[in-house]
């Protein structure tokens, strides 16, 4: 068990049943889009997969993860067998027209308005780079997301691990 993976995983997996009721979704039918293919990346999607949301894209600082991509790890190669099913190739941008939903364990200020108003409606941003998020929870929400979580406990609906402590161990 390692928190920033599995504490990640956890908390973002109660965030997003949650988020799903609010927005009316189905998990079944939500276009997922993770930013961050490192350990918490990794840990996020298995866990997501297993809660029932089968259409995940992986994106790292490349773009979107694809079967036959050069130079991923072993765990991302492993990864391409289960996300990105489509095998669709292009930047982050790319991946996120559409999406219902965008789980960000990456970088900060990588996401603009556009790219948020591209996704489907009533979307679902949780920006967790820290300490600035991918896209700052007001400029999400002028741009039509729904629901906007970020990292860290000055913005409202915070997605971070230290919720699940010490719950988790008990």
């Amino acid at each position: 068990f390692h928190d920033d993976q599995h504490g990640t995983a956890i908390v973002v997996g109660a965030a997003l049943l949650n988020a799903v009721k609010v927005t009316g979704k189905k998990k079944e039918d939500c276009r997922v889009v993770v930013n961050g293919a490192g350990s918490a990346g990794v840990a996020i999607t298995k866990l997501l997969l297993n809660y029932g949301f089968p259409h995940i894209t992986m994106c790292d600082k490349t773009g979107m993860l694809c079967k036959g991509m050069e130079g991923l790890n072993w765990m991302q190669e492993k990864m391409t067998q289960v996300t990105n099913l489509s095998h669709k190739t292009g930047t982050l941008a790319d991946a996120m027209k559409g999406a219902d939903i965008f789980v960000g364990v990456s970088a900060p200020g990588i996401i603009n308005q556009d790219m948020v108003r591209s996704m489907a409606k009533d979307s679902i941003l949780f920006t967790m780079a820290n300490p600035d998020p991918e896209i700052l929870p007001h400029l999400a929400k002028e741009a039509g997301a729904k629901v906007v979580g970020t990292g860290r406990s000055d913005f409202p609906n915070q997605v971070n691990n230290v919720l699940v402590f010490p719950g988790i161990f008990k």
